[in-house]
């Protein structure tokens, strides 16, 4: 009886911590896999580019007009997505 408790705490704590951690690096994981040539992405420096090549692990990223960067895939922290903004009639 005495372990109860000290059972629910660890349950508690696996809840909260961990199954949240691993459920980030999985949506992670499938964002790396889904870079491609084209797509807007900022950086986890905070630089925002364009992917113009994927060789593997390494994306060339055009941050400014013929300035391209050579990265690891792993330093992409989002994808840049647009919202559309409404047209004034």
């Amino acid at each position: 009886m005495e372990f109860i408790p000290l059972i629910v705490v660890g349950v508690l704590m696996y809840a909260v911590l961990i199954l949240p951690q691993q459920r980030r690096n999985k949506e992670h994981k499938a964002l790396l896999a889904s870079l491609d040539e084209g797509d807007e992405i900022l950086m986890s420096s905070g630089v925002y580019g364009f992917i113009n090549a994927v060789d593997g692990e390494v994306l060339w990223v055009e941050v400014a007009d013929g300035v391209e960067l050579k990265v690891s895939r792993s330093s992409v922290a989002s994808k840049v997505v647009v919202a559309d903004s409404p047209e004034d009639d």
